[in-house]
């Protein structure tokens, strides 16, 4: 693999970031982390979308600028990211001075190919979807079935783009590649809103909308959101009209682009067909994930239930994002619904990486400590009872998770990587090293604890992308260089020797609402 191109959806500035923006951003993050264990050309893309209607509503009601509410809810979403340690490679805002050229050079390229065209149109648009609808998309009372209001009537001069040029393409595309929208089960979905698609909208008269990109040529005319909020992935990269950059050759196509279910429609259909208008390769993936619910509820500004991403950590007091890293990772199927609760996610982070992954690691190595003064003798594990199958066990589980990711089955990866900590829980309580080691059987005792500091050596690198910091720290006290790739893990990491004394060992992950965990945060 000698390239991975990553992106998220760009997020709307007409607001703070909550947990749902913060969902897909974890699990595109914990991906390309995956990724970049398996090549060295990974490049993961995020941002902002910060032009349109609703923000230039929510500025003038602010009393200040379009370009100051960016400013300051750009920097919003920028810091979230930090506190959740998203290491994305780049940030892209939809006002910065080369993604708005290269828009309005796409925009004119694809007028002057005759896929974009003037006019007059009458139609029921949605401030909140940044669309137009069709009546039949309508509830019975006439409401937009995702925002639950009525739309306006508008009636302008537009430029219009093609859209019906390109739907038998499209279609072909979907059905000649099955994996082309993850999970499988939408296509039919978007299979279905193909049959009647339409051409759409691609601009606002500035008498309407005066916060967009001008047209060239025609500045009385905004560029419309979804030419110019789509083209960000491929303006990142530098894509010009007349030469593309060097990054864009290496990178484009994308081989997962991340987005939630509620645009899959315009990722799908209206992307596909800008990029073939501009005889470009589509994406190789576009990953549709579900909503997150609270308490079983969806989030709703009305009923209070709107959660920002970084306030688990401070409820909790989390020094470190991991524990809710994995939470969010872990709460749904690929492509599914999930929810949040705070019992449930003290319950699962609890039981999976204080008790059953972190426990693990902490007393192995104090009985290292214990009855070898911290020493890893010889290895032999053929002296112990299923040691060997262990760990091809191990190893057999990187391939598995590595099969999950190329799926982008991110809970379901997780889900093994806890199943081999379990597996390895139970071969020391079969095994009890305290007794061999009451018993003077200190060859076997030694080869018990050996054989789970080598699992827990692969268990670091695949937890890595989840939980980067609680990796760091079990490699650590492990002295192990997860670094390497996963294709060349082994199951011969810990070295003979010294590995570690009494005071070097410490807890990797505290359980939440523990005494330790209390005192720990309040230091």
């Amino acid at each position: 693999m000698d390239k991975f191109y990553i992106t998220t959806a760009i997020d709307y500035v007409n607001g703070a970031p909550h947990i749902g923006h913060a969902y897909e951003k974890i699990l595109t993050d914990i991906i390309a982390r995956h990724f970049s264990q398996r090549t060295d050309g990974m490049f993961f893309l995020t941002g902002t979308d910060e032009h349109g209607i609703k923000i230039q509503k929510t500025a003038a009601a602010k009393g200040i600028t379009p370009k100051e509410l960016c400013d300051e809810n750009a920097q919003k979403f920028k810091d979230a990211w930090k506190a959740l340690d998203i290491n994305y490679n780049k940030f892209i805002r939809t006002t910065d001075d080369y993604h708005e050229k290269a828009v309005q050079k796409i925009f004119k390229k694809l007028v002057e190919k005759g896929d974009i065209y003037k006019h007059s149109y009458e139609g029921l648009y949605c401030t909140g979807c940044e669309c137009f609808l069709n009546p039949k998309d309508l509830t019975e009372d006439g409401l937009c079935p995702d925002h639950m209001k009525k739309p306006e009537v508008v009636k302008e001069e537009n430029y219009f783009f093609k859209l019906t040029k390109y739907k038998d393409a499209i279609i072909k595309h979907i059905k000649e590649n099955p994996d082309f929208i993850v999970p499988s089960f939408r296509a039919n979905e978007v299979l279905n809103q193909l049959e009647d698609i339409q051409d759409i909208s691609v601009s606002r008269a500035k008498s309407n909308v005066q916060w967009g990109i001008d047209v060239l040529d025609d500045p009385e005319q905004s560029i419309y959101v979804w030419i110019d909020a789509l083209s960000n992935y491929i303006t990142a990269l530098g894509y010009d009209t007349e030469e593309n950059s060097d990054e864009f050759k290496k990178y484009w196509p994308a081989d997962v682009q991340v987005i939630g279910k509620d645009i899959l429609k315009f990722h799908s259909i209206y992307w596909p067909a800008f990029l073939l208008a501009l005889d470009l390769p589509l994406p190789k993936h576009i990953l549709a994930h579900g909503w997150i619910t609270i308490d079983e509820t969806k989030m709703s500004k009305s009923l209070g239930n709107v959660i920002s991403p970084t306030s688990v950590l401070e409820t909790f007091e989390l020094k470190e994002p991991d524990a809710f890293r994995y939470y969010m990772a872990t709460s749904a199927p690929c492509g599914r619904d999930g929810n949040y609760s705070d019992e449930d996610f003290k319950e699962k982070v609890n039981a999976h990486l204080a008790n059953s992954m972190g426990n693990l690691l902490n007393r192995t190595l104090s009985m290292l400590v214990k009855y070898f003064d911290g020493v890893v003798q010889p290895k032999n594990f053929a002296l112990v009872d299923g040691a060997n199958e262990l760990l091809k066990k191990a190893l057999g589980t990187v391939k598995i998770v590595e099969n999950h990711f190329n799926h982008f089955e991110v809970a379901e990866a997780a889900q093994e990587i806890i199943g081999i900590v379990d597996m390895t829980n139970k071969f020391v309580t079969d095994n009890a090293p305290w007794t061999l080691a009451k018993e003077g059987k200190m060859d076997e005792c030694a080869q018990v604890l050996a054989a789970v500091l080598e699992v827990m050596c692969i268990v670091s690198a695949l937890i890595y992308p989840y939980c980067p910091n609680i990796a760091k720290s079990m490699a650590k006290q492990l002295s192990f260089d997860f670094s390497v790739k996963l294709d060349d893990l082994t199951a011969d990491n810990i070295k003979e020797g010294k590995l570690i004394s009494k005071e070097d060992i410490t807890p990797v992950f505290l359980r939440v609402d523990s005494e330790l965990a209390d005192k720990s945060s309040k230091k």
